[in-house]
C-alpha cells in the first residue's frame, strides 16, 4: 500500500499517464499502474513537485475549468533529455544523450581527455541537435543553467550579435562550441525546459549515468576546442 501523506500521483508509465489525486479507487493511480510491467509513478505531497516530476518526463497537465486534471502526453515531437559533466573539472569529461519519440528511444555518448562541465552539457546539446534529420517539435530537458539561462533570457543571441563579446565586453567562453549550438537552435528551434538534477527524473538519470561512463571509458578522444584555448577561457 501507498504510504500516507501523499495528495497527488504522477504516473509516467502506465495505462493512463498522469496526475492523480487519489491512490486507490476505478480513477486512482492504484488502477494505472497495477500489474502494468514496468510501471513508473511516483507520490508527492506537493501539487507543484508532482508537476515538476510529471513535466521531466514530457508529461504536460492541463486542467478542465472544473479544475480536475487532464493529461495529454505531447507525442507529436521529441524530446531530449541531456547531461554532461568533467571528473575535477577541468579533467576527464563525457556527456549523455536521451532522444525519445512516439515510444522510440536513441541514447548517445561521448568521452573527451580533458574538458569541462560547461563543455560537456554544450557538447550533448550539439551532439542531439546533430543527429535529427527532421523538423518536428522540439523538447530539451537540461539541467544547466548555464545552457538553459542563457538561451532562453537571450544573452547567447546577444553574444552573437556582438560579435561574442559580453555585456562587459568580456570574450565568450566556449565560444567554439557556442557558435554551433546557436546554429543548430536557429535550424530546430527547440524549446529548452531545466530540469532538476538528481530529482527523480529517469531520463535524466540514464543522461547522467551515460555521461560518467563515457568519461571514464578506454576510448577518450580529445577536445580540440578546449585544449587549442587558454584554459583561462573556461570555467
Amino acid at each position: 500500500m501507498m504510504k500516507t501523506g501523499k495528495n497527488y500521483y504522477a504516473v509516467v508509465k502506465g495505462v493512463k499517464p498522469g496526475l492523480y489525486t487519489s491512490w486507490s479507487g476505478e480513477n486512482g493511480a492504484q488502477a494505472q499502474v497495477f500489474g502494468f510491467l514496468g510501471a513508473q509513478f511516483k507520490g508527492f505531497a506537493e501539487l507543484e513537485d508532482a508537476l515538476d516530476y510529471l513535466h521531466a518526463h514530457g508529461i504536460v497537465v492541463a486542467e478542465h475549468k472544473d479544475h480536475q486534471p487532464r493529461v495529454r502526453y505531447q507525442d507529436d515531437g521529441i524530446h531530449i533529455f541531456i547531461d554532461g559533466g568533467a571528473i575535477r573539472n577541468p579533467g576527464p569529461g563525457g556527456y549523455g544523450v536521451v532522444l525519445m519519440h512516439q515510444g522510440r528511444r536513441k541514447e548517445l555518448s561521448q568521452g573527451f581527455k580533458k574538458t569541462t562541465n560547461n563543455r560537456m552539457e554544450l557538447s550533448a546539446c550539439i551532439a542531439a541537435l546533430s543527429s535529427l534529420n527532421k523538423k518536428m517539435p522540439i523538447t530539451i530537458y537540461c539541467d544547466s543553467r548555464y545552457i538553459v539561462d542563457n538561451i532562453t533570457q537571450g544573452h547567447a543571441h546577444r553574444w552573437r550579435i556582438n560579435n561574442w563579446l559580453t555585456s562587459s565586453k568580456k570574450p565568450v567562453e566556449n565560444v567554439d562550441l557556442w557558435r554551433q549550438l546557436l546554429t543548430l537552435v536557429d535550424e530546430f528551434q527547440p524549446q529548452f525546459t531545466w530540469v532538476k538534477g538528481h530529482s527523480g527524473s529517469a531520463e535524466n538519470e540514464r543522461c547522467d549515468q551515460l555521461a560518467k561512463a563515457a568519461a571514464r571509458s578506454d576510448h577518450l578522444i580529445v577536445d580540440d576546442g578546449y585544449e587549442q584555448t587558454p584554459a583561462t577561457l573556461f570555467e
